[in-house]
């Protein structure tokens, strides 16, 4: 069974930045895209960024394109989010999600099509 741990949350300043990590425990990590999505309180879990199999494509929520990236290190089991010029509004606890498949889909921005999930990570940002 895969385990997924954040880390890298905190408190940022508007205009700041953050990268958080997802360590990915067990053999399906490297055949498995890997999704990152955010819930702040009150509101739904929503899609921020998703990483194919091998890190040679990926996709991004229009509210984060031009400020956040994906990357992946297979050798690593680690997936990253690389988060610039954050903004008040990306307030949220942030997690890391994993599905067993190889290609992204119009599905991959979807919650409930991923097949595990790490704890989640803070992250505030201040004004």
């Amino acid at each position: 069974q895969v385990q997924l741990v954040e880390s890298g949350g905190g408190l940022v300043q508007a205009g700041g930045s953050l990268r958080l990590s997802c360590a990915a425990s067990g053999r399906t990590f490297s055949s498995s895209i890997m999704g990152w999505f955010r819930q702040a309180p009150g509101k739904e879990r929503e899609f921020v960024a998703a990483i194919n199999y091998n890190g040679g494509s990926t996709s991004l929520a229009d509210s984060v394109k031009g400020r956040f990236s994906i990357s992946r290190d297979n050798v690593k089991n680690t997936v990253y989010l690389q988060m610039n010029s954050l903004k008040p509004e990306d307030t949220a606890v942030y997690y890391c999600g994993g599905r067993l498949q190889l290609l992204l889909g119009r599905d991959s921005s979807q919650s409930s099509e991923y097949d595990y999930w790490g704890q989640g990570t803070q992250v505030t940002v201040s004004s």
